[in-house]
């Protein structure tokens, strides 16, 4: 039995295991780590894909593993770290129903994963925000509170208020819930070229995120994926934008 051919798969179960240790992060309230380990999900996310189209051993299992470990590191893991940060935020009483609002941005990862499993449109650019960028946005958002004394990051406190109102963090949740399936096209940060022509959203993205890092650091993270956002949008009002999304699961 050939081992490359387990090779693709075997990454993808590291992005299951590294959301798996996310949600056990966030909920013990230790946000920062919980977010590094879904940035490791998203980069095994990244490899496995490639991994399966390098070594030439896709495979129908691999398509729906991926689709698993995805809905537990960027649908499972961001809603816990929500229902962690409401439990904070409202106190730990069990009875209390408001934080469990906080997995209805986790089941509509799951919805959002599957209605675009079946999208025959896809195939250079997202509809709707995908799900490894909703995670990132959340997971450092949170983050950024305990980042400070961790890292020496830029100083995110004046957003506490806000991010300690229960209202504001719900409507949050809503939002972006709608975002991952909504029909808003949003263009794909892989690069089939290098060329400057058809992928100068990318490019200057990619400018935005180099420059933001040095300047803010940690901070940055979701500052870029709101420019990501930001950026569809304005692509999408131009009708610059195209209607056919890329497939978020990699092993194709």
């Amino acid at each position: 039995m050939s081992i490359v051919k387990h090779i693709p798969n075997s990454i993808t179960c590291m992005n299951l295991l590294s959301g798996a240790v996310a949600c056990v992060m966030a909920y013990n309230q230790l946000y920062f780590y919980a977010s590094l380990f879904i940035y490791l999900a998203a980069v095994f996310d990244f490899f496995d894909g490639m991994a399966a189209r390098l070594l030439h051993v896709s495979s129908p299992i691999g398509k729906e593993l991926d689709s698993l470990a995805d809905d537990v590191s960027f649908g499972l893991a961001p809603g816990t770290i929500l229902y962690s940060w409401l439990k904070g935020i409202v106190g730990s009483d069990l009875s209390n129903p408001l934080p469990y609002f906080a997995f209805i941005i986790s089941a509509f990862s799951a919805l959002r994963l599957a209605k675009f499993n079946l999208d025959t449109r896809q195939t250079c650019s997202f509809i709707g925000l995908p799900t490894p960028a909703m995670a990132i946005l959340t997971a450092s958002l949170i983050a950024l509170f305990d980042a400070g004394h961790i890292c020496g990051t830029y100083n995110m406190e004046w957003l506490r208020p806000a991010a300690s109102n229960q209202w504001v963090v719900l409507a949050y949740v809503l939002i972006f819930s709608v975002l991952m399936v909504s029909e808003l096209p949003m263009f794909s940060l892989k690069f089939k070229n290098l060329k400057w022509a058809g992928n100068e959203p990318k490019f200057i993205l990619l400018g935005a995120a180099i420059v933001l890092l040095v300047i803010f650091h940690l901070a940055a993270i979701p500052l870029i994926m709101l420019l990501f956002i930001l950026m569809s949008v304005v692509l999408f009002a131009l009708g610059k934008s195209t209607n056919k999304p890329v497939e978020e699961n990699n092993q194709q």
